[in-house]
């Protein structure tokens, strides 16, 4: 059995992505780890980032982004494609450029793509989630934030990226470009895995937060969009009272212990629960989503009602 890595990315270095940290997090357990490298900014040193790590394994294919051939951020799903297709493993392990894994879930990883090997029923392994928020000690568990994405796929041709590069769906009479389509699109028959990727999108300087906010949604919604919305406002994210949000008792990958050793901005956050933050509410601070929080998280053991699901789960 081999398991090939694989992401995309552009201007990492840039915008705070721990990309090194996401790809060491799993080389232990992978015969390759596939990198599309977006052509980024002079100034970004993502590559020399990448090529720190000094291992064999790494593969880097130079791309060019296209987002007005791929808008609506299915440029994310094509560079995420491009990764893919160049993967030459039996599974395929995604991680996006905020995406870490915890080495205690490598074995607990390892076994069940070697478990579920012969199974061709299986076409993908389903992963819990923790999404930092803020800083590296609260998280966001709310109605509407993903608690389960795919992560690991199998090696087919008719497997692709989904929408935004969110997920993945098999689509067997794939365009080249539809990355959104639905129409002749299946969900992927998925078995759990019993590990959690942690998710660290949400964490960083207020100011490089801000930019890498402006950076996504030009992806899926334009440059004229992105300076109407934010010509005017702060050149700094808000998080709101972390206050409100629950205290991360485990341990953080190794692979991030020195990219943590960066964390300086703790001044700039409010960990009270209150005042409210003079901004539009982020879905999680919205007293409808709290209540329906609290309804799941208490009486539903964290299912969420209504809840997005873009697979089908497998009792193997």
């Amino acid at each position: 059995m081999t398991i090939s890595g694989f992401t995309m990315v552009k201007n990492a270095a840039k915008l705070y992505y721990p990309i090194k940290a996401v790809i060491q997090s799993v080389l232990p357990i992978v015969d390759e780890f596939v990198v599309a490298l977006g052509d980024g900014d002079p100034d970004d040193t993502t590559l020399q980032e990448i090529n720190s790590i000094g291992s064999s394994k790494i593969k880097i294919i130079h791309t060019k982004w296209d987002i007005q051939s791929f808008p609506n951020g299915m440029e994310n799903a094509h560079q995420t494609d491009i990764a893919m297709k160049s993967c030459t493993g039996d599974w395929l392990f995604y991680l996006q450029a905020d995406e870490v894994v915890h080495e205690k879930y490598l074995d607990t990883i390892y076994k069940r793509c070697s478990d579920l090997k012969d199974d061709e029923r299986v076409e993908g392994l389903l992963f819990n989630y923790l999404h930092f928020w803020g800083d590296y000690q609260h998280y966001a568990v709310a109605h509407g934030w993903y608690p389960y994405e795919i992560r690991i796929v199998r090696n087919k041709p008719d497997i692709h990226s989904f929408e935004s590069a969110q997920s993945f769906r098999r689509i067997p009479t794939f365009d080249g470009k539809s990355y959104r389509q639905k129409n002749g699109a299946y969900k992927l028959n998925v078995a759990p895995v019993d590990a959690y990727i942690y998710h660290y999108g949400w964490v960083r300087p207020p100011h490089l937060m801000q930019a890498k906010s402006k950076s996504l949604e030009t992806i899926h919604k334009g440059s004229e969009w992105v300076e109407n919305k934010y010509g005017k406002k702060s050149k700094v994210f808000d998080y709101g009272p972390l206050g409100r949000l629950p205290v991360f008792k485990g341990t953080h990958p190794e692979v991030m212990k020195s990219f943590i050793e960066q964390f300086d901005w703790a001044g700039q956050l409010n960990y009270k629960e209150f005042p409210l933050p003079k901004r539009s509410l982020f879905k999680h601070e919205r007293l409808k989503y709290r209540c329906l929080n609290i309804f799941e998280q208490n009486l539903m053991g964290g299912k969420q009602i209504f809840s997005y699901q873009n697979w089908n789960l497998m009792n193997v």
